[in-house]
């Protein structure tokens, strides 16, 4: 029997000048006092916003500390020889009001050089609500040059050079790092991705922020940092299961499979050597495990630590979860 349990985290609320209301209203968060809630994180080892435990007898304690104190235990002897004590993955869901602004992230490399950080930006986005016709952009809708792009954002057309697709609930998105990017409005999703809070902002609709002032651009390090081919597939296409899992995203920073839950599902994790996030995106679902349990709610992430081998899924009701864990 493990010394650990799973755990479950205290959000971190993030206002943004396009945030919304649907993390209160949605997922039953009260983000107070905050006007505009645009993103809430479940579970971040990012410096200054790091997850603290709110359950069990580890109460009050970071993530960095979990993972500086239990190392292998908690993340995985393969995760822990590969990272070391920085928590790999970042999950957190965005509320959108108005656009985002158009970004891109750079990946491992440039993080390194330039910025001495880790990790670049790879991330995924799984939409839970969407509005009419909501919209997000994901690449070009066709292959441009640096020079061809910096011409179109001097003129005020680089809209023109963006791959628009209309979202519905379920869809789901793969961002690799360098790929241009940007959230429409009424949109309500779960973001996983990289440890990793390095943007570059391209354009941002002329938009003017809180003090009537233009928002800052990065421009000479986004056109370093994207990938100017053309995207044809931004959307992933997969079929649920009902009471299996099946894989939305499998890539070396991150592995997601989506579990549709009805009447439960047994979970062997001996073989994984990784830690496992459980993100609730729907309903209501009871963990079982060393005849412990645990419980969580759409919003609500639980992690499971590489030591426990074997647990139950029991919803309550329909309820939907995403399984999240390092495989490569």
């Amino acid at each position: 029997m493990s010394s650990l349990y799973p755990f479950k985290f205290t959000p971190v609320f993030k206002d943004k000048i396009w945030g919304g209301q649907q993390i209160r209203t949605v997922l039953n968060q009260d983000f107070a006092p905050l006007p505009n809630c645009g993103e809430m994180w479940v579970v971040s080892g990012i410096p200054g916003d790091e997850s603290v435990v709110s359950n069990g007898e580890l109460q009050g304690n970071t993530l960095p500390e979990l993972v500086e104190i239990y190392m292998d235990e908690l993340l995985g002897e393969k995760v822990y020889e590969r990272y070391g004590e920085v928590f790999p993955i970042l999950v957190k869901f965005i509320d959108t009001n108005d656009w985002l602004s158009v970004q891109v992230h750079p990946g491992d490399d440039m993080a390194q050089k330039i910025h001495e950080e880790p990790f670049g930006k790879t991330e995924m986005w799984y939409i839970l609500q969407s509005g009419h016709d909501a919209q997000l952009v994901s690449g070009f809708v066709k292959e441009t040059t640096k020079e061809k792009f910096l011409e179109q954002l001097d003129l005020k057309k680089v809209t023109e050079l963006l791959n628009y697709e209309t979202v519905a609930n379920g869809d789901v998105f793969f961002v690799p790092a360098g790929r241009i990017h940007a959230i429409g409005p009424n949109i309500l999703l779960a973001e996983i991705q990289q440890t990793s809070d390095l943007t570059y902002r391209v354009y941002d609709w002329d938009r003017l922020d809180v003090d009537g002032l233009p928002r800052d651009l990065h421009t000479p390090l986004g056109v370093e940092a994207l990938d100017y081919s053309a995207v044809k597939d931004a959307k992933t296409i997969y079929s649920k299961r009902t009471d299996q899992g099946v894989n939305l995203v499998n890539c070396p920073a991150f592995c997601t499979n989506i579990l549709e839950l009805k009447n439960g599902l047994h979970l062997n994790y001996a073989e994984l050597d990784s830690f496992v996030i459980l993100l609730c995106t729907k309903g209501k679902v009871k963990i079982l495990w060393d005849e412990s349990q645990e419980q969580i709610l759409a919003g609500e992430a639980l992690l499971i630590p590489a030591s426990i081998n074997e647990i139950d899924l029991l919803p309550e009701g329909d309820a939907e979860v995403l399984e999240i864990y390092i495989s490569e």
